[in-house]
């Protein structure tokens, strides 16, 4: 199959610089590639052969999936749209990031379940609706001096994000669902907001940066500056340690130093951008991810041709 026939869908709603540098090293592995919104499939159960229906790709799936993002919907929206790349898996194509990691990504409750569950360090957290139970919690975590922050269930960079304390309670704006997730707001002894992101691919780590935020929000699209950063063993390892809790083929991991220099793990991205830590490393981001994605693709194949 000649590379200018699509092979791989490179799932996402605005391609720019991250779509160009994976359609790029798609090319140098001979792959064509389409990019494709996961709001223009179809999933049919009728009486033709096909089950999935995907713009680009009528005469047949494609060999591989790279998500680079899922846009956002309704609730029934989004369930559909993961049920797609759940759908695709089961025949045989292979979807990456793997939807189960994204969901469990997405889903900060799960993210903070699972990373706990590892015996990793991350912020004490509470999920629950009630808001009398959140409002217990205020009451408890302020008197010792604590302040917490407030965050969105789905929701990314930063958007929707909150820090609380005595004097402001609890906040709600158009963001809020109904559901409380708290978390201890990780002092750090000091007004130098910064985190770390560190970006994993095949359970190791490659790259990180210090992110430095003109607010304690240090997102890059809050206006945060990168800037390089070595990794040294500790930070790889507990990186790398985040990922395999989540079981994803790729990540972007985000770690606070407490005020004892203690690292706290924040986040663990399933869909991460890269253009920003690009700018201050030296290797290949969408090399490596592709690198990595066409051997899974490969092992799959030779997994389904030996069955």
């Amino acid at each position: 199959m000649g590379k200018n026939i699509p092979q791989i869908a490179i799932v996402t709603d605005e391609p720019g610089w991250h779509g160009e540098q994976l359609t790029i090293a798609l090319d140098h592995h001979g792959l064509g590639s389409r990019y494709l919104s996961l709001t223009e499939c179809q999933l049919t159960f009728d009486e033709s052969d096909a089950l999935i229906r995907m713009p680009g790709f009528e005469q047949q799936l494609p060999l591989g999936v790279f998500v680079r993002g899922i846009p956002g919907g309704t609730l029934e929206q989004v369930i559909f749209r993961l049920d797609v790349l759940h759908a695709l898996v089961e025949l045989g194509v292979v979807v990456y990031n793997n939807p189960r990691a994204i969901e469990r990504t997405v889903d900060k409750a799960m993210t903070s379940f699972l990373l706990k569950q590892a015996g990793l360090p991350t912020p004490r957290t509470w999920v629950f609706e009630s808001l009398e139970q959140a409002q217990e919690i205020c009451r408890m975590e302020f008197a010792r001096g604590h302040r917490l922050v407030i965050k969105p269930l789905f929701g990314s960079q930063g958007i929707g994000i909150h820090l609380i304390n005595v004097d402001t309670g609890l906040i709600h704006d158009e963001k809020f669902t109904g559901l409380y997730y708290l978390q201890s707001f990780v002092e750090r002894g000091g007004t130098d907001w910064f985190d770390i992101r560190v970006f994993v691919i095949d359970g190791k780590a490659r790259a990180a940066m210090l992110r430095r935020g003109v607010s304690w929000i240090t997102n890059r699209a809050q206006g945060a500056r990168c800037e390089p950063l070595s990794l040294d063993a500790n930070l790889a390892e507990l990186a790398e340690s985040a990922v395999r809790a989540i079981n994803a083929d790729y990540a972007g991991v985000d770690l606070i130093p407490d005020a004892t220099g203690q690292l706290q793990i924040i986040e663990v991205n399933g869909v991460p951008a890269w253009w920003g830590l690009q700018g201050v490393t030296e290797f290949n981001i969408a090399s490596s991810l592709v690198d990595h994605f066409v051997r899974r693709i490969g092992e799959t194949h030779a997994l389904t041709v030996q069955s």
